[in-house]
């Protein structure tokens, strides 16, 4: 038994003097323009400093998959809205602030519903039946630049609600 496990470390250690494989690997070439985010790589293709802020960072290679940068930026936005607006809703929650009244006809109120995911479970189907297809009327037919009078990607106010925020 001690025998076997010596001649097992002799030979991995002889194995770390072997010389290495010389199996191809990818080489960046010299004459590729560098990422200012990450300089030891590429600056992605589609990332040519055209949008705001944009400084190369694409470790993943997701800017490849999208056709058009511009679906992104907006998706990445509003996605970023409604989880700032889900974060005070669960704040509201947790401080115990509740609508008064009913949740559903059988008498359970908004009071009854625990915080959290156990709300899940505690919601009736039909109430989380409503609350999917207003996100879905949301995101179908009101979160859209549909007069294309957008001043910014993620503009949604479609000529309405001008307040002069421009002016600054």
């Amino acid at each position: 038994m001690v025998r076997s496990v010596l001649i097992a470390a002799l030979i991995g250690s002889a194995a770390a003097f072997t010389p290495a494989s010389s199996t191809a690997r990818g080489v960046v070439s010299l004459n590729a323009e560098m990422s200012k985010s990450l300089p030891f790589m590429p600056v992605p293709e589609k990332l040519d400093g055209s949008m705001a802020g944009d400084v190369g960072f694409d470790p993943m290679g997701l800017s490849e998959i999208q056709q058009d940068l511009t679906y992104a930026r907006w998706a990445e936005l509003k996605h970023g809205r409604v989880a700032m607006l889900a974060v005070v809703g669960y704040l509201i929650e947790e401080a115990g602030v509740r609508l008064p009244g009913e949740i559903s006809y059988d008498g359970t109120t908004f009071a009854d519903i625990p915080s959290g995911f156990d709300a899940l479970s505690a919601i009736p189907q039909a109430g989380l039946l409503q609350i999917m297809l207003f996100a879905g009327v949301l995101e179908l037919f009101v979160m859209q630049d549909v007069t294309g009078e957008g001043e910014h990607v993620g503009d949604f106010r479609n000529g309405a609600l001008d307040y002069g925020w421009d002016t600054f």
